[in-house]
């Protein structure tokens, strides 16, 4: 007799559609080890949003991309990129989820799987496919929601369902969107919502749970998590709420090694580290309203020992800053950009770039790339001095981040997704100051 999770994982490989087999045979190159121009997660590596790729242009036309193509439905995630495949979710409005496998080099969709769940409340900027997935040698790990399910699957990179764990409900007005996070043996599911709230670490191989670390609730929480390893240190799992603030937790046992103390507003951009301190901004209504700045060598409530400032002025609520050379950029939702002295708080520059932004920026080669709800993408020199580069469409509206890998820049609409191919060769317009 088949186990209970032998048969759930039958009953779904009947209902999702897919088309898997000779794919691989007819495009997509030999898997190799991950490699520096991986992104296999949300931001890339541990969620930094930085990329050791060159050649990519700083501006173009529609024309300069190397290949478009449409998806179905409307999807806010991001793409993640393993050697030759990508991998980026959608939705579709009667409540399907769907995860689709490209080719990196040709945006040929290789399979599809599909999810049967039920339409729920979406705020007016989400989407069904808002969650980014995590990839890994091995496998490519999804979560998608509706009000009776928290599901992940995890998949072969050739599309067969390993295995399928349902986590229990989910309650969230605004619908779910967070990023999962692979690290050592673990596959990290944060599961802050307005019902019962958790970080879970289950075995990547199996699905099994390792741990669970409960949590306090108030409402869901966008932000995903980053390890932090430090010389000498065993490593954290830094994750973030509003009811929760800033947390570390220990990866072996899932228990809280520190606390910043709660945070007055939602927490959607995700935390980062810079100059050896973590920061985290919570906001409302498209504004930032606090940044924290916390030395995460502390332990239990570290709100009156660890905090070294909290920054009350021009902050992002979506967008996840970057960090390059000991410079902080804050890229807020309405399109001011700050250079901001990570040790003080205080500005370097802060310039008016225009448009409004719920994808979060990334760093190229010492540039920084985000893209528009109107879907231009704006590109700025990440230095001291302030010099802008413009912007560049990408011919659909979008809320999504950019990714990098495989060679290439992938820039995701509601429906369209963009590769441009790094090549110093490519002509591009001059550059304009703004």
């Amino acid at each position: 007799m088949l186990s209970r999770n032998s048969l759930r994982i039958l009953q779904y490989r009947q209902c999702l559609s897919a088309a898997v087999g000779l794919c691989w045979l007819i495009g997509l190159t030999p898997f190799t080890p991950t490699s520096a121009q991986d992104w296999t997660r949300f931001r890339g590596p541990n969620g930094s949003g930085i990329s050791d790729l060159q050649g990519v242009p700083t501006q173009w036309t529609e024309a300069d991309f190397e290949w478009t193509v449409d998806l179905p439905g409307v999807g806010h995630s991001s793409p993640i990129i393993i050697g030759n495949r990508l991998f980026i979710t959608t939705g579709i409005e009667d409540g399907t989820r769907q995860i689709h496998c490209l080719n990196a080099s040709t945006g040929e969709e290789h399979w599809m799987q599909a999810v049967a769940l039920t339409p729920n409340a979406l705020h007016a900027k989400n989407s069904y496919g808002s969650s980014t997935p995590v990839v890994d040698e091995e496998r490519v790990y999804v979560a998608f929601t509706d009000t009776e399910h928290y599901l992940v699957h995890a998949y072969s990179l050739d599309g067969e369902l390993i295995w399928s764990e349902d986590l229990g409900t989910f309650v969230g007005q605004h619908g779910h969107g967070v990023a999962l996070v692979r690290h050592g043996d673990l596959l990290i599911v944060p599961n802050d919502q307005e019902g019962p709230s958790s970080i879970i670490a289950l075995n990547a191989a199996t699905g099994d749970e390792v741990w669970r670390n409960e949590r306090a609730s108030r409402e869901i929480s966008f932000s995903a998590p980053f390890v932090l390893e430090r010389d000498g240190e065993k490593p954290q799992l830094i994750c973030l709420s509003g009811i929760t603030g800033l947390t570390g937790i220990d990866l072996d046992s899932g228990e809280t090694i520190w606390t910043s103390g709660e945070l007055p507003l939602r927490t959607v951009a995700n935390p980062i580290i810079a100059e050896g301190l973590v920061f985290a901004s919570c906001g409302q209504a498209g504004r930032g309203v606090n940044l924290i700045a916390v030395d995460p060598s502390g332990s239990g409530d570290v709100s009156t020992s660890h905090v070294r400032y909290i920054r009350e002025r021009t902050l992002p609520y979506v967008p996840t800053p970057i960090v390059h050379d000991g410079m902080l950029y804050l890229w807020c939702d309405d399109g001011v950009v700050c250079c901001v002295d990570p040790a003080t708080g205080e500005d370097v520059w802060m310039e008016r770039l225009g448009g409004t932004y719920s994808g979060s920026p990334i760093l190229i080669d010492g540039r920084i790339y985000c893209v528009s709800e109107e879907g231009q993408v704006a590109v700025i020199d990440a230095s001291p001095t302030y010099h802008s580069y413009g912007f560049s469409p990408l011919g659909d509206l979008s809320y999504s981040t950019p990714s990098v890998g495989n060679g290439r820049l992938y820039i995701k609409g509601w429906h369209r997704l963009a590769c441009l191919k790094a090549e110093s060769s490519l002509a591009t317009p001059a550059a304009s100051e703004e």
